[in-house]
This record gives structure tokens, C-alpha cells and sequence, in this order.
């Protein structure tokens, strides 16, 4: 059987066949040792067909099918024009070598070509791109590693930067530096504080806000210029003109010391680095829940911005988490108390980030456990909406916000919450509503210059947004579907449908109109019968002996 070889460069496609396999018998370890030696390995491989790709765009376009498994219209024509023609119904003499078994498996499923993928090929097709600028004539070496790192840039590039929109990096760091900055913050005001108060004690009890007490020593400054013309300034950083009233009476009678005015300075241009610090934290916070409403909506509705951000921080990324299952959503953030758990055969843990949410803090005592498992089951749908939807609505995350809060009612109050099939019928309905009104406004913007081409396009991407399916089906409370059935049950099950199958196929077998249970009490009745006259025959026949018996004995009595 002939062996060709699919080999796929940053030039163009190529095609080898490997004509002396029989000689070496599919040995791995000889095509080895001939892979190095171009001589040995020119005798059994050879070029048979070569076509370059047209441009560096082409080639990327290329690479990026052969990497998902799809076969491109060119790659078909190439094979189908270079290789033996396919006969129907009959065996193939030639197999097709490949890298990617994905490709294979495609080449084979659209153009019935038998490919085959393992160790003996890929040793060939190491020995080919060793040798590759020696097979193809005018083909140099430097142009070949100029293509092999513009095409290796562009595809790097190209994985790097699929939606600009939708990169969840920026969320993930967002959330470490607001996490740092807390910390940061927190410490610095403490350090202004502790270093003002050796000059104004007083004004730590009546300030308990760290930002406005670093705004009020930038303000005061000096304790002893401070008077009643400074009222209303203070009343405007504090927003109350009492509070206002009672630093100045404070700045009085202080019992501080005094600062020289280098020391002053200093501390005037600390409480300014840390108004700057805690002024940028708040922009910061505004910037993560822009990036959460795009990037995860439904997850940011359902659960605030900062818990889901620290989610998809923890778990990598937001594909990451919507791989999780809700169990290792439940407890994402709390690795190391499950394992010491379980190394202690304690208590596993119930929640891990999920706790900073506000639902389990309003849950009692005895529900923080069941809700946390409930409200990562919903987590755990709405990332996989925002992952893996085109449509950025928050249709869903709202509904499966109430959907919790129907379950914090029916752990307080009893109330029966609805059913999660009818909610998420709810939200789809939701959902098309504001796709129709979308179409409804592209339509009234659209155009005349626009091509068909381009609205055809268009229908599709919202024909694919539209294609909205509910994720889980769950129990009537809206539970997780139940836990799957053990061995015991399924015999149990099968015994059952057995015994079923025997009771009716003994009912439908009736003759006549009569039915095989009719039959069977007609048998019982005549056998009833035949033992009756048996009965009976055996009595008379005993009685007749007797009789006999009689008659011998008077006779010999006479």
C-alpha cells in the first residue's frame, strides 16, 4: 500500500510519497537513524506536489484551519487533484499521512481519503521538514525561515487578539490592583493619623473617615492658625457645620505638640498622596464595573461587580470559570481549608468567594450552606451565558437574581419559588424581544449604498445571537437535576420492564378471542373434572371387589 505525506509549511502545502516502506517495514527506530541522512531518506520519500500560498494573509488563514481541524476549500482541491482518484465499494491502495489527526479525520469524512496519524508518520514528517528546502528547488533557506516567522508572528498575534471588547486580562487586573490599593490605602491613612495626631489628638475622634481626616490635616495644617474664618472651609470638606465647630473648639484646648513647619510640610504632602491614592481607587472601581458589564454581564447582575471579577481572577479566566462545575465555583478561594478537610477528615468547607456576596450574608445560619450551593449553581449558568453568548444583554442575570431571591424567601417565609424551566422561557422571550428591537432600529439606520452581501452577514450574526437555548433544566424549586442512578437502581429498573414486557405479551396472546388467561382457568376447570371421575371410578371398582369377596366367602361357607 502506497503512503503519501501531507506536509504543511509557512511556504505552501506539499505532498510526499514514501515508497519504501516495505523494505523498511514500518520500523521507527530505522526511519530514525535515516531521517538524518538525506541520501537514505531521499530513496524512500519524495516530493510529489507542491503549491505555494498566494499571500501571508492566505498562509495565516491556512494555518488557523489546519489548527481547528477544517479542511479549506483549497487544501481539498490540492489533495483531490494530486492523489489516486477514490473508487466507490472499493478497498484503497494508498493511506494519506497527516500531523493533526483532526484534519485527518475531516479529510476523510468529506473526500472518503483513508488518512492515518501515527509515530512511523510523524517520524516521516520530521525527516521532511528537515530536509524540506532540499526537496523544493527554488526555494531558499532564508526565504523560508522569513515565512516560518512572519506566519509564527501573525498566528500568535491572531490568538492573542480575537475581541478587543471582551478581554477579561483587563478585569483580572483591575481586580488585583483595586485588592492592593485597599491595602495600600488603608495603611497610609492609618500612618497619616498616627503621624497628625502627635500635633492634633483630638481630631482622631471627632474625623472617623479616613479620606476626609487626610483632608482635613491638608486643610488645618498648623492647629494654632486655625479660627472661626476656617468654619466654613471645614464644613464644606465635612459636610456638617457642627462637626466643623467642635475641630476648631478642639484646636483650642489641644494637648498636642508642636510641629516645626518642615514637619508640616511633610505631612501636608503625605494627606495628598493618599487623597490622590483613594481619588484613583474610586476611578479604578468605576473602570471594573465598565469592564464586568461588558465583558460579563449577566455574572456582574447576579452577583455585583466585584465578587465576579474576583471569580474570574481566581479561576484564570472567564472560559476557565465556565468550564467549573457549581461545586468548584462554591468553593473557589477556599483550597486550602478543603484540603486541610479533607487531610483532617473535618468539615469541608461551604463557600469560598461566593461569601462576600450579599445573599448569604441575609441568609440565616442554618441556610448559608444550601444557599451558597444554590447561588453557585446559578453563577455557574450565567458565566457560561457570557462566555459562550454573542449577545451582551443582562436578561439572564436579572432573572437568575430574582430566581435566588425566591429561594432566600422560601428559606425564610416557605414561599414556593417558580420553576426554573418557566424563568428561563422568561428571559429568552426577554432576550428576543430586545433583539427584534435592535433589528427593528439597524433597519431604520441602515444604508442605501449597504450590499446584500453585508446584510446577509449581518442576519447571520443576529440569526446566531437569537439562538439562545435555556442551559439547565432543573427540578420544580429550580434544584440541580437529580444525582445520577446507581447500579442497584438500574437492575431494579430493568427487572421491573422485564416483568412488564412478560404480562403484556402474556395478555395480547390470545386464539380466537379467547385470551391465554380464559385458557388457563378453562384447563384448570377440566382438570378439576378428569380428577372428580377418577375419583369416582376408583370408588366403584373398590366397591365391586369388596362385593366379590363377599359372595367367595358364603360359597365356600356352604
Amino acid at each position: 500500500m502506497a503512503l503519501y505525506l501531507l506536509f504543511e509549511s509557512a511556504s505552501g502545502y506539499s505532498l510526499f510519497l514514501a515508497h519504501g516502506i516495505d523494505e523498511i517495514g514500518q520500523n521507527t527506530e530505522a526511519v530514525r537513524n535515516s531521517v538524518l541522512d538525506l541520501t537514505r531518506f531521499g530513496k524512500v520519500v519524495k516530493l510529489n506536489a507542491f503549491v505555494p500560498f498566494s499571500s501571508a494573509l492566505d498562509a495565516l488563514n491556512q494555518c488557523n484551519a489546519v489548527s481547528e481541524g477544517i479542511l479549506t476549500d483549497e487544501l481539498r482541491n490540492f489533495l483531490e487533484l494530486n492523489l489516486p482518484k477514490v473508487k466507490e465499494g472499493k478497498k484503497q491502495k494508498f493511506s494519506l499521512g497527516v500531523a493533526e489527526p483532526k484534519i485527518g479525520s475531516q479529510i476523510l469524512e468529506t473526500t472518503q481519503i483513508p488518512c492515518q496519524s501515527n509515530e512511523f508518520v510523524l517520524e516521516l514528517l520530521r525527516g521532511v521538514r528537515l530536509h524540506f528546502d532540499r526537496f523544493i528547488k527554488d526555494l531558499k533557506t532564508s526565504d523560508l525561515e522569513k515565512a516560518q516567522l512572519g506566519l509564527g508572528h501573525s498566528y500568535s498575534r491572531a490568538k492573542v487578539k480575537f475581541n478587543v471588547n471582551r478581554v477579561d486580562n483587563m478585569v483580572i487586573q483591575a481586580i488585583f490592583l483595586l485588592d492592593t490599593l485597599d491595602k495600600d490605602i488603608n495603611s497610609f491613612s492609618m500612618r497619616v493619623r498616627e503621624w497628625y495626631s502627635w500635633h492634633f489628638p483630638e481630631l482622631v475622634k471627632i474625623v472617623n473617615d479616613n479620606y476626609l481626616y487626610a483632608k482635613c490635616a491638608k486643610f488645618i495644617v498648623n492647629k494654632a492658625e486655625l479660627s472661626e474664618d476656617k468654619i466654613p472651609g471645614l464644613a464644606e470638606i465635612l459636610g456638617d457645620e457642627d462637626k466643623a465647630k467642635e475641630i476648631v473648639e478642639a484646636a483650642k484646648a489641644s494637648m498636642g505638640q508642636d510641629l516645626s513647619p518642615i514637619d508640616l510640610i511633610n505631612v501636608q504632602q503625605f494627606a495628598q498622596r493618599v487623597m490622590d491614592l483613594s481619588e484613583y481607587r474610586k476611578k479604578l472601581y468605576d473602570y471594573l464595573v465598565t469592564k464586568m458589564n461588558d465583558i460579563a454581564p449577566n455574572l456582574a447582575s447576579l452577583i455585583g461587580e466585584v465578587v465576579g471579577a474576583r471569580l474570574i481572577s481566581h479561576a484564570g479566566s472567564l472560559t476557565n470559570l465556565a468550564k467549573c462545575p457549581s461545586s468548584t465555583l462554591q468553593i473557589l478561594g477556599a483550597e486550602k481549608a478543603l484540603f486541610r478537610a479533607l487531610k483532617t477528615r473535618g468539615n469541608t468547607p461551604k463557600y469560598g468567594l461566593i461569601f462576600h456576596s450579599s445573599f448569604i450574608g441575609r441568609a440565616s445560619a442554618r441556610n448559608k450552606g444550601r444557599l451558597a450551593h444554590y447561588l453557585a449553581n446559578k453563577c455557574s449558568i450565567a458565566s457560561r451565558i457570557d462566555c459562550f453568548s454573542e449577545s451582551n444583554s443582562t436578561v439572564f442575570g436579572v432573572k437568575l437574581r430574582e430566581q435566588v431571591e425566591e429561594r432566600l424567601d422560601f428559606y425564610d417565609k416557605g414561599v414556593a419559588p417558580r420553576k426554573n424551566l418557566d424563568v428561563m422561557k422568561a428571559a429568552i422571550e426577554a432576550t428576543l424581544k430586545e433583539d427584534g428591537e435592535e433589528d427593528e432600529k439597524s433597519k431604520m439606520d441602515v444604508d442605501p449604498t449597504e450590499t446584500t452581501a453585508t446584510k446577509s452577514k449581518k442576519k447571520k450574526s443576529k440569526d446566531a445571537a437569537m439562538d439562545v437555548k435555556p442551559i439547565m433544566e432543573e427540578k420544580e424549586n429550580g434544584d440541580v437535576s437529580a444525582e445520577p442512578e446507581t447500579e442497584k437502581k438500574k437492575k431494579k429498573k430493568e427487572k421491573r420492564k422485564l416483568a412488564e414486557q412478560e404480562e403484556v405479551s402474556g395478555k395480547s396472546d390470545g386464539v380466537n378471542g379467547v385470551d391465554t388467561d380464559q385458557n388457563g382457568t378453562a384447563k384448570k376447570k377440566k382438570k378439576k373434572k378428569t380428577e372428580q371421575v377418577e375419583g369416582e371410578d376408583l370408588q366403584t371398582a373398590g366397591e365391586s371387589k369388596k362385593k366379590k369377596k363377599k359372595k367367595a366367602k358364603s360359597e365356600d361357607d356352604e
